[in-house]
């Protein structure tokens, strides 16, 4: 078996491009134009690309985007308040406070006082929250779990009563994307570093996330085959033959898991396109709240 590659990259630039339409749809009908206001502290290199791609991704599709960078050093009363300065802002739909936070911030009381109307990254813990309810809905869902959950949904029909496999338990990713396919009606397993016998877990897979952030963890024997694999993890791996001298791998090592996997996501161009997609889907759709 040689497994269907699920190019992220395709399906991330069609859902940007639904987005666009909406943009577009809404200035025509003169309303406003979607606004997503940045919070970075500190200096933190990768989260300063992360923010710039963002940004780079909201002029795209026509969502209006607000920069806004504290110091290292800034006080916890200080991000608080510029969160609440933009909370009562009517031009910014949304807000995303760039993780991880220096340390010796209270990340959980920064989300917190973001307006969960506001919430497009989907940590406040009220969204969590109602995402672990059933009878619930959150307004927001964390956007690299959405953006697994629309992959999936691509692959199967439904995703009922298949066995579904989530390596790694973070905030982040694994356990918002474990809430998402138990309310998709999957069976869940969550596993991890302490999991007895983690191989023969895994390989009960239907549906394997892997999100532990360890390359090329997941060898072929873990994997049943016929699953459908999406590897969320990005890990750089020392490479001599290439110009930076490392490459980028997933959890799951990619050339074995394809000789028995049905689908495979590539690292990279797999979950990452579609992580700033939902992001840009969920700033669109905080404007059209906040219309009502």
């Amino acid at each position: 078996m040689t497994a269907t590659i699920i190019d992220g990259k395709a399906i991330g630039d069609e859902l940007r491009r639904e987005v666009a339409a909406g943009v577009q749809q809404r200035l025509d009908s003169g309303k406003s134009r979607p606004g997503l206001a940045t919070v970075l502290v500190g200096e933190n290199p990768a989260s300063q690309v992360y923010v710039k791609s963002k940004q780079k991704a909201c002029a795209e599709v026509g969502i209006e985007s607000f920069g806004h960078e504290l110091p290292r050093d800034a006080s916890q009363a200080e991000v608080e308040r510029l969160v609440t300065q933009l909370n009562a802002d009517p031009a910014v739909n949304g807000i995303l406070v760039q993780l991880p936070l220096p340390s010796g911030l209270d990340e959980e009381k920064i989300l917190s006082a973001i307006s969960i109307e506001k919430d497009v990254d989907g940590f406040h813990p009220i969204n969590i929250g109602r995402l672990a309810q059933k009878g619930r809905d959150p307004l927001f869902v964390p956007c690299t779990p959405a953006g697994v959950m629309y992959m999936l949904e691509k692959e199967f029909p439904s995703l009922e009563g298949l066995n579904a496999v989530v390596l790694g338990r973070s905030n982040i990713v694994g356990m918002p994307v474990a809430l998402l396919l138990v309310r998709a009606n999957a069976t869940v397993t969550i596993c991890h570093s302490r999991t007895k016998n983690l191989p023969d877990v895994v390989r009960s897979a239907d549906v394997l996330v892997a999100a532990v952030g360890k390359a090329e963890m997941v060898r072929k024997d873990w994997i049943k085959p016929g699953a459908v694999i999406i590897d969320v993890g990005i890990n750089r791996v020392e490479d001599a033959t290439k110009p930076r001298g490392y490459r980028l791998v997933g959890d799951v090592c990619f050339d074995e898991a394809a000789e028995v996997a049905r689908a495979i996501t590539p690292v990279p161009g797999g979950v990452g396109p579609l992580t700033i997609a939902m992001l840009l889907r969920n700033t669109l759709r905080a404007a059209s709240l906040q219309d009502a």
